[in-house]
């Protein structure tokens, strides 16, 4: 009878990080992703369009 050796090697981790992020990307919902990221660039330009409206009327309050 002949026996099959397999060589075990130290392994990293990067097999099992691969295959778990496949299945993960796998059952990703993409229109749900993408309605997440139309909201996120929405919600970022109105917090962006504060900020610099804050900054704006702080200058010109410290010019008086």
């Amino acid at each position: 009878m002949s026996e099959i050796k397999h060589n075990q090697t130290n392994h990293d981790g990067t097999g099992n990080m691969l295959l778990t992020a496949s299945i993960l990307f796998a059952n990703i919902d993409y229109s749900g992703l993408t309605d997440y990221a139309v909201k996120a660039i929405v919600g970022g330009a109105i917090w962006m369009a504060f900020k610099v409206g804050a900054e704006y009327i702080s200058e010109k309050l410290k010019k008086k």
